[in-house]
């Protein structure tokens, strides 16, 4: 009878193993697809971007950042520069205005921020260079946001098993209030995701984020 009992939970476990590497598989799959068919498709807006943030101010168009990644990994993160070039430097000198509670750093009317910069920020349109992060596979179309090495470094156990995953375009975080939710409770929404994601929530998530491309009052 015990045999029986041992014998029915290595069935579960494997039969779980088993459906976990199929929703990779087609995460995978969804995350080329979708970040090929999208970089083509939003071409003539990265051309049009790109020409309004070097008219505005000078330096680079894209901005690159590093970030961590699943399991603690290190990558580069593409963005659309939103704010002044100097925008690292100055920073130190604005500490003391941050409005988000943890290590994290988020400022409304952040002086650093471009004309330009503060519509590709409130429509999310700056985030869209990391399509290319999703197409090398450094992140998913869906997962929580990858943290500053800095911010990584000061977060307490429990928060460290959002690096379980890959990190993603949007979240729970993304598409529930943004910058009106606070850092604690930011993170017990990325751990959300990490126990209960499925193929499901992550369609949920990305046809929710859709709404938020055309301006989220939470974005800043």
């Amino acid at each position: 009878m015990q045999q029986v009992e041992i014998s029915k939970r290595e069935f579960v476990f494997q039969e779980k193993v088993e459906n976990r590497g199929k929703y990779y598989f087609f995460k995978r799959i969804t995350d080329i697809l979708c970040s090929s068919f999208g970089l083509l498709v939003l071409s003539p807006i990265f051309l049009i971007v790109g020409v309004l943030i070097k008219l505005e101010s000078k330096g680079s168009v894209i901005f690159s950042q590093e970030r961590i990644g699943k399991d603690g990994n290190v990558f580069k993160m593409y963005k659309f520069r939103s704010m002044v070039a100097n925008a690292e430097e100055l920073k130190d000198k604005l500490c003391h205005k941050n409005e988000m509670s943890g290590p994290m750093f988020k400022m409304k009317d952040d002086p650093r921020v471009t004309k330009i910069g503060k519509f590709i920020r409130k429509t999310s349109i700056d985030e869209l260079p990391q399509l290319f992060n999703v197409l090398k596979g450094d992140m998913s179309l869906v997962g929580p946001r990858p943290s500053l090495p800095k911010e990584v470094e000061k977060f307490d156990n429990w928060m460290m098993t959002r690096l379980e995953v890959k990190p993603g375009l949007t979240c729970y975080w993304q598409v529930s209030g943004r910058n009106d939710i606070d850092f604690e409770d930011w993170m017990k929404l990325d751990i959300k995701y990490v126990r209960e994601r499925n193929t499901l929530v992550d369609i949920k998530l990305i046809f929710k984020t859709f709404f938020v491309l055309f301006g989220d009052k939470h974005a800043s």
